[in-house]
């Protein structure tokens, strides 16, 4: 009996362990079936053979659709899986192993796994694997990895700009007294290697006149109920030379808690150039706008860009209504065709001065105005626009027609009496002649003389006045070139002992107007003479080339030095040399030979030296 009794209490145990052991293995699945940890098992072959409710979730899928699949189906990268069972074949335990795992929407999950296998009797039964979530880390990382990428990019944009534009930065610490300046600011400052930096040699190499200023700036953005910064521009005196230089300064103060200043940082950049560029700008403005003369500039289109207040009272347009309008619209339509011609000169390098022409003001009175146009060029000397200055001289142009009505008015009344008084000479001459009295025949060729020069003096000047009308016309005739020129050496001859008058191949027929042509020739050699004081050989020569003549006038002379050749044909100038200051004139002579000859589409040309002599050329067409 005690044997049974015995055995029932250890079957009555058994039921209550059992019941025990049932109730934990029943809790400790419902815990794998609902913890929060994703898990599964895998078994020898990769197939899915388990897996809790955690799994399913983060996945997306349902237990038909997850359960008895193949592990890879899940998995975003193939060789992962395939690294993973081998692993855990050859007995590892993994341990934040990193996967990505296929969820049923497409998203990817970044995952870290750790898994170890289930064995029994040393058979591989199924995998025991813990999946953890940490997309959002990943994600978290790359943003991370993105804004430290994103940040040495900056910075290294940043220090490009800051050698780009010799941006110098500092550092100074108030408490320490510690001053760091970056190797541009030491540039700046032009500080040699091994000075020791700090305040005091900061404050000493500010310039004297700006340095109460400087500092007292310095000392308000370090006032706590200031604004904690400053921007200022000053000038410094450099380490090593003592030069002045300007700079832009910026500063930003760091407060502690206790309002304390622990970190003043900043940038200095050296804007000397710029400042004195400004100034020069500014005083070229101020220049530009008190000018008497209107100063405009446009572009190449023929668009207006700037106007002066000159500009302004000449025109009568005020800057806001020009500015962006054509020029043309100053331009009286018959001179339009002047705007392309000048702009070609202007293309090919040529500054235009001078350049007498008419323009139209907003009330529709025409002016008559000197121009000087220059190009406008970029730092690559690009022509990018036009600046022109224009000069009002109309009333410059009525007081020249009034005095060129009393020259010609002038020379026309002298002219009815010297040709009265010539006649009587020659008269008397002719007398004299018969009577051979010698004295009264050489005083009488003298007169003559003086008369002729006279009546080409007079010629001079009523050239001149018709010039100036613009009323000069040529009257084009065939004559043979040698003819005219012994003419006119027959007559030079008198004015002369001391100089040989040789002419060369001139024997050719030309088509011009032939008194025009005998105007400029007297006048070559009549200074020919003049200029040559010391006598010599003068030479009047020709050359035929390509359907054209081009005749010389030649002397032995005092020459002319180079820098009056670009003025020597201006009307009224006339060269300083102490050599001829006694020789008469007015100015004219060459500046008739020059206007003649370019009313016949010729120019004159000059080749001379000081004490060499002088050569003058022009061609004319060969008939």
């Amino acid at each position: 009996m005690d044997h049974l009794k015995e055995l029932n209490e250890k079957l009555a145990l058994y039921e209550s362990q059992k019941k025990e052991l049932e109730q934990w293995v029943e809790e400790l699945t419902d815990f794998f079936e609902n913890t929060s940890i994703p898990l599964h098992w895998v078994d020898n072959n990769g197939k899915i053979i388990w897996a809790n409710q955690s799994e399913l979730d983060s996945l997306g899928y349902t237990k038909e659709e997850y359960i008895g699949s193949s592990i890879s189906t899940f998995h975003e990268d193939s060789g992962v899986i395939n690294d993973i069972l081998s692993r855990l074949k050859n007995n590892e335990i993994l341990k934040n192993y990193p996967s990505r795992l296929i969820c049923k929407d497409g998203r990817i999950k970044d995952v870290i796994i750790n898994s170890n296998v289930y064995r029994k009797d040393g058979k591989f039964m199924h995998t025991r694997c813990f999946t953890r979530d940490v997309t959002e880390f990943r994600k978290e990382e790359q943003r991370k990895a993105d804004l430290l990428k994103e940040l040495e990019q900056s910075e290294a944009r940043l220090r490009m700009v800051m050698d780009s534009i010799k941006l110098g930065t500092w550092d100074f610490n108030p408490v320490t007294g510690e001053l760091i300046w970056s190797e541009e600011c030491k540039k700046i400052y032009d500080l040699p290697p091994g000075v020791e930096i700090d305040f005091d040699l900061f404050a000493d190499h500010i310039h004297p006149e700006d340095k109460d200023y400087a500092l007292k700036e310095i000392e308000k953005a370090m006032d706590p109920a200031g604004e904690g910064s400053y921007n200022i521009t000053y000038r410094i005196l450099r380490y090593g030379d003592h030069s002045e230089r300007w700079i832009k300064a910026q500063g930003k103060v760091y407060f502690n808690s206790e309002k304390q200043v622990e970190r003043f940082i900043g940038t200095v950049v050296d804007i000397h150039d710029s400042k004195i560029a400004e100034e020069k700008s500014a005083k070229l403005a101020a220049i530009i706008e008190s000018s008497d003369d209107a100063i405009i500039s446009k572009t190449l289109e023929g668009i207006i860009t700037s106007w002066n207040g000159s500009a302004e009272r000449m025109f009568g347009y005020t800057a806001e209504e020009i500015i962006g309008q054509p020029v043309l619209k100053l331009i009286p339509e018959e001179r339009q065709q002047e705007e392309p011609l000048i702009l070609s000169r202007l293309k090919k390098g040529e500054r235009v001065e001078h350049f007498e022409t008419q323009r139209i003001t907003k009330h529709k009175k025409l002016l008559d105005i000197s121009l000087t146009i220059s190009p406008v060029k970029d730092s690559q000397g690009k022509i990018i626009g036009v600046s022109k200055i224009a000069r009002d001289i109309t009333d410059k142009k009525r007081e020249e027609m009034r005095k060129n009505d009393f020259i010609a008015m002038v020379s026309h009344e002298l002219k009815t009496p010297l040709t009265s008084i010539k006649s009587y000479v020659q008269v008397l001459l002719a007398k004299a002649k018969k009577e051979n009295d010698s004295f009264i025949i050489e005083g009488l060729t003298r007169t003559d003389i003086q008369v002729k020069k006279m009546v080409s003096m007079i010629g001079d000047f009523l050239s001149l006045a018709k010039l100036e009308e613009g009323t000069i016309k040529l009257n084009k005739t065939l004559f043979n070139l040698k003819l005219l020129i012994d003419e006119i050496i027959i007559d030079a001859q008198f004015l002369t002992s001391i100089h040989t008058i040789e002419i060369k191949d001139c024997d050719v027929d030309v088509y011009a107007d032939k008194d025009k042509i005998g105007q400029v020739l007297i006048n070559l050699l009549s200074n020919a003479i003049k200029y040559s004081p010391s006598g010599g050989t003068i030479t009047i020569g020709c050359e035929k080339n390509d359907g054209k003549v081009k005749v010389h006038v030649s002397d032995e002379g005092v020459g002319i030095n180079l820098k009056d050749h670009t003025r020597l044909f201006d009307r009224f100038y006339r060269v300083e040399n102490e050599q001829v200051k006694t020789v008469s004139g007015f100015g004219v002579g060459l500046y008739l030979v020059s206007e003649i000859l370019r009313y016949h589409d010729s120019e004159i040309e000059v080749e001379s030296q000081e004490g060499q002599g002088s050569t003058f050329s022009f061609n004319l067409p060969i008939a």
